[in-house]
C-alpha cells in the first residue's frame, strides 16, 4: 500500500477526520488525500491560501505575524493549521487534525528565506507540532517532496493520538 492509503485507512478506522490548509503545495496535498476512495469520510476539505493576505483573512494568521515574519515561518505554519480546523468546523464537529503546508518551492527566495525552506504544520486537540524541512531540486520536485513528508508527518502524528 502507500503512504497515503495507509494514511486514510489509519484515519478512518479510529473516525478521526482532517482539514488541509495550502500555501506552496496549492492543492496537492488535499488532491493526494482524496485520490482515496471513501476520502469524504476523513477529509474536511481543503483551503489553498497562496497569498499572504488569505492566510490573514481567510485561515486567521495574526497580521502582525506576517508583518513580520512573512508568510515562511514555524509559527505561521502553526497558526494556518489551527486556523483551518476553526474554520472548516461542521456541525459544531472540528476536524481532528488540521494540517498546514508554507515555504518557498522557488525559483526566488521569499520573505528572506531560501529555496526548498518548509514548514508542516499539524494541530490537533490542545497541540501543534511544526515539521521544518530543507528540501532540493526544482519547484516540483519541491512541492511534491513536501506532499509525501506532510503525509508522513500526519501518519506519525495519527499513530501517536490514541496511545
Amino acid at each position: 500500500m502507500t503512504l497515503v492509503v495507509d494514511l486514510m485507512a489509519s484515519l478512518r478506522a479510529q473516525e478521526l477526520t482532517v482539514a488541509v490548509a495550502e500555501s506552496l503545495t496549492g492543492g496537492l496535498l488535499v488532491a493526494e488525500l482524496v485520490s482515496v476512495p471513501g476520502a469524504s469520510s476523513v477529509v474536511a476539505g481543503g483551503v489553498v491560501a497562496y497569498q499572504t493576505e488569505v492566510k490573514h483573512s481567510l485561515l486567521g494568521v495574526p497580521a502582525a505575524l506576517l508583518a513580520e515574519h512573512g508568510a515562511v515561518h514555524p509559527d505561521v505554519a502553526a497558526a494556518m493549521a489551527t486556523g483551518v480546523r476553526e474554520r472548516l468546523t461542521i456541525a459544531h464537529a472540528r476536524p481532528t487534525f488540521g494540517i498546514a503546508t508554507t515555504g518557498v518551492a522557488g525559483p526566488d527566495p521569499q520573505d528572506g528565506q531560501p529555496v526548498g525552506t518548509i514548514y508542516v504544520g499539524i494541530a490537533w486537540e490542545n497541540h501543534v507540532e511544526v515539521v521544518p524541512l530543507a528540501l532540493e531540486g526544482d519547484r516540483q520536485a519541491i512541492r511534491s517532496a513536501t506532499v509525501a513528508e506532510s503525509l508522513a508527518a500526519l501518519q506519525r502524528v495519527v499513530e501517536r493520538f490514541r496511545e
